[in-house]
């Protein structure tokens, strides 16, 4: 039993959330819980039942967080997100989930999955394993963010607010991950991404983003439009080919654009 799930049966009440009625868009549904623009809403891909409840249990205290969605296993994810009456902005997903017959449904499915369906999910990894390459392997398939399940309620707290309000989640434990994984690869080569040509302003803004700034934080820093910011991001995230803001950072990193303390 991890400490997370000692500490949330600990300190708070178990609780169920219910409700539905027709598909709609992200935390739109005021009327279900309450003023959803003031709420993150997450969605729980959990197959031991004991820790999913304290997960929710936990998430429950925070007064700008709500769970809007949950499943014990991966491989029905994008069916019952498409049928769910409200989309989750961050999906906290467990690495180990079970299969589906002999077809693995992993953590690692499920996000090649979600980002395929609904690119515009946060996915948030949840596991026991503090395997580099495990780490590294799913941010480079397009999770933002991961966290080891003994990480203390305000870590999981901050990491959602990151990937929500940031599009990424990396701590000095994923960083390190990264980092060690590169250096186990090949370089890029001649006509690799290395030789994409970044303008100055985007390497600027790549830096800032590899060192978790917001699109708020940026404008104000470089005396430009939030807007400006974005396209950008944007940009960089076309060129580099990079999924998100976590491939990004593994982009700078790869290529020496920056370094991150």
């Amino acid at each position: 039993m991890t400490t997370l799930v000692f500490t949330v049966i600990a300190e708070h009440n178990l609780a169920a959330l219910a409700g539905k009625t027709t598909p709609t868009n992200f935390c739109t549904v005021n009327h279900i819980f309450g003023n959803m623009q003031d709420k993150i809403c997450i969605g729980l891909v959990e197959d031991q039942f004991l820790f999913r409840e304290g997960m929710k249990a936990v998430l429950a205290s925070w007064p700008d967080i709500a769970v809007v969605f949950e499943s014990a296993d991966g491989h029905s994810v994008v069916k019952k997100l498409s049928e769910s009456t409200v989309l989750p902005q961050v999906l906290l997903v467990d690495l180990s989930l079970p299969p589906l017959g002999k077809e693995e449904f992993s953590g690692v499915q499920v996000t090649d999955a979600v980002r395929e369906a609904f690119p515009d999910i946060k996915i948030l990894i949840l596991s026991v394993h503090e395997d580099e390459n495990f780490i590294a392997q799913l941010i480079e398939h397009g999770a933002h963010g991961y966290l080891v399940k003994d990480s203390n309620p305000q870590e999981v707290y901050e990491a959602i607010r990151s990937v929500h309000n940031k599009g990424s989640y990396i701590n000095a434990r994923t960083l390190k991950a990264i980092q060690n994984n590169i250096g186990k690869k090949e370089k890029p080569r001649g006509n690799g991404m290395a030789n994409v040509s970044l303008t100055k302003r985007e390497q600027e803004i790549l830096q800032l983003v590899c060192r978790q700034h917001t699109a708020d934080e940026i404008a104000e820093k470089l005396f430009i439009s939030v807007k400006t910011v974005n396209g950008h991001r944007n940009n960089l995230l076309q060129k580099t080919g990079s999924r998100n803001v976590a491939g990004l950072v593994v982009y700078a990193l790869k290529n020496n654009i920056v370094e991150v303390y």
